[in-house]
């Protein structure tokens, strides 16, 4: 088995993959959502405090699901980057002790590759054995009982394209094995996930915001209100690029406008009016995309991609262009370890580990972790 570790921000995890099947059998995670909530968003100095005495808390129910026998656990897989500093060191640590006692190899995961792998997690949990696992089956390239990753896609169809949104990250990519993901497009400025954070601030909604947002859009559409028009960012930019700091501030100057305090309808305008906005932004860039993009398959993955108004329009626009639409389970949309584990089950198949005393963080992906983007 391995053991997986993340703490990439405020989401303490840790999980167990089997090797041989690739299957979860254990995932733990404790969110901080409670005691960030106060602030708006997260504060690092206390997401690390967090960490440090939550994640030995729940190695002590790993190790009970184990009856503390750990001779099974091969390796330790764990997120050293990107994400906050303060929080990466403290899975490090733990990640390293763990090597130390048991005598095992380390593996360094890249966090985003992880939401990838999101797509990929095959649980061997009894609630789970009425599911119907064909309906969301992985697409060819990432078929859980295949070798198929370790080999290079020679047909085009064949690769996979990837919308990741998060609080951290709005990237498009294109993976045609699992050494060659290529970035081909990213946020000029703010995230995606971060927008909605940012907007849940400004109208006092709480913390995390998206699903506050979203939930009053919904608001605005049971009751029929007009949402407020917000200008779509880059709307004549040609680029493949993306940005949220403009609509975000004009949000923040529209809140301005209305006399205090705002009405539920005041609110769950400026909500719908926002969230319809972004989604639009990320519908066109990724219109612009599927133009130049011959693969078949396409996914969403990261934290945000738990949004369902954005989940309903890229369907729509998936058929639009004859691409296969796959999206992760919904408990693995946001941060955790089972995820860290999949990947690392690649990584220890391919023996790539990373001596302890190499291995650092890093708050940005290091240049070897993704190839040179395709041109579009």
């Amino acid at each position: 088995m391995i053991l997986s570790i993340e703490s990439s921000c405020d989401d303490s995890s840790l999980a167990l993959t089997r090797i041989i099947d690739k299957k979860l059998i254990y995932h733990i995670k404790i969110s901080q959502d409670e005691e960030h909530s106060t602030y708006g968003g997260i504060v690092p100095e206390i997401a690390s405090r967090l960490h440090a005495k939550r994640l030995p808390e729940i190695l002590k129910k790993l190790k009970m699901f184990l009856n503390n026998d750990l001779s099974l656990i091969k390796a330790v897989a764990v997120t050293t980057r990107p994400g906050l500093s303060v929080t990466l060191i403290e899975g490090l640590m733990m990640a390293k002790a763990l090597c130390l006692g048991l005598q095992i190899p380390l593996i360094c995961v890249n966090h985003l590759k992880g939401h990838i792998y999101s797509l990929c997690i095959s649980k061997d949990f009894a609630a789970d054995s009425a599911k119907d696992s064909s309906k969301n089956a992985p697409p060819p390239l990432l078929e859980s009982h295949t070798e198929s990753l370790l080999e290079s896609r020679q047909n085009k169809q064949d690769s996979l394209g990837v919308l990741l949104v998060s609080g951290g990250h709005t990237q498009i990519l294109q993976i045609n094995d699992f050494h060659h993901i290529s970035i081909i497009a990213q946020s000029l400025d703010d995230s995606f996930g971060e927008s909605f954070d940012k907007v849940a601030k400004h109208l006092n909604l709480g913390y995390p915001g998206g699903p506050q947002v979203e939930r009053y859009a919904k608001i605005c559409e049971i009751n029929q209100y007009k949402p407020y028009e917000f200008p779509i960012p880059l709307l004549h930019n040609k680029k493949l690029e993306f940005s949220f700091s403009g609509l975000k501030n004009a949000v923040r100057l529209a809140i301005q406008d209305i006399q205090k305090p705002l009405t539920l309808q005041d609110t769950s305008r400026i909500c719908a009016g926002f969230q319809n906005a972004a989604c639009e932004h990320i519908l066109r860039k990724t219109r612009l995309f599927f133009q130049h993009f011959d693969g078949k398959y396409f996914a969403i993955v990261g934290g945000a991609s738990a949004n369902i108004y954005l989940r309903e329009r890229m369907s729509e626009l998936c058929n639009e262009f004859d691409k296969k639409l796959y999206l992760a389970d919904l408990e693995f949309c946001s941060d955790n370890a089972a995820m860290i584990g999949r990947v690392g089950v690649e990584h220890y198949l391919r023996d790539e580990f990373t001596p302890l005393l190499e291995a650092q963080i890093a708050p940005k992906s290091l240049k070897g972790d993704f190839v040179e983007s395709a041109t579009f």
